[in-house]
């Protein structure tokens, strides 16, 4: 008959054999000391499971304020358009859009900046046949509203190339909404009322502002590095300041004339 051989211990078990003991016979060990180490391991890993892992946003510094002022000293372009067919035998009361606002910007972001930014969503209203705000600023992905809160009709359109889109004619109390998912200028129109314009501006980072009512703007979370600080008004730049960030707060104004 072949010889029968054993099979070799299980290496996970073989700190577990019987030993022999003083009247020869064989007793198992004590399984306790073996035990404590296997324990603390289990608690070690459990604690690094219950540790919070930065992501590569968080481990990241987090960067440097830019704030200042952009004062608009040209005069607003645009003006009366076309007579719209809605305009035929009455006026309806118009509100001027704020051509002053501005949106300030870094025309060279760092790398990190451009990895999947956050979609948000806006709302672009409409009232008194005038879009407000007259200048939006989304980052890509986000969804913008078109609300209709005037007692007529209007239809939102863009030709853009950054994004094509027609709304079609809808009342008061309704609103139409569109995703904006590519980077660009956006120029909205309402097919109805020619006199009425607006601008989106879709980026691919978060490191932008809209200026408020005093021309203010602040763009925080900036890492340390030079850029090109660039400020965009009624349709085009009007201006780019090279900046370099050290961690800290830096004050940068503007004059558009």
């Amino acid at each position: 008959m072949p010889e029968t051989r054993e099979a070799p211990p299980d290496p996970c078990f073989a700190r577990l054999e019987l030993s022999k003991g003083r009247s020869g016979r064989r007793r198992p060990l004590s399984v306790l000391p073996l035990l404590l180490p296997v324990s603390a391991c289990i608690l070690l890993m459990g604690f690094l499971l219950l540790v919070p892992v930065p992501s590569p946003a968080q481990a990241r510094a987090p960067g440097g304020t830019i704030r200042g002022r952009v004062e608009v000293r040209r005069e607003p372009g645009g003006g009366e358009g076309r007579p719209a067919v809605a305009d035929l035998g009455h006026h309806a009361p118009r509100d001027a859009p704020d051509r002053r606002r501005s949106v300030v910007y870094l025309e060279t972001a760092p790398q990190a900046a451009f990895e999947a930014p956050l979609p948000g969503r806006a709302v672009l209203d409409q009232k008194n046949e005038t879009f407000v705000p007259y200048v939006l600023a989304v980052t890509v992905g986000s969804t913008v509203d078109f609300p209709n809160s005037d007692r007529v009709y209007h239809n939102v359109f863009s030709l853009s190339k950054a994004k094509r889109f027609d709304l079609g004619r809808y009342p008061r109390g309704r609103s139409r909404s569109v995703r904006f998912d590519q980077p660009g200028v956006v120029r909205v129109f309402c097919e109805i009322h020619s006199h009425m314009s607006a601008f989106v501006l879709v980026f691919a980072h978060r490191y932008f502002a809209t200026t408020d009512a005093e021309g203010r703007y602040r763009i925080d979370g900036v890492p340390p590095g030079a850029y090109t600080l660039a400020v965009w008004n009624d349709g085009e730049v009007r201006d780019r300041k090279e900046v370099r960030v050290a961690g800290e707060s830096l004050e940068q104004d503007f004059v558009v004339e």
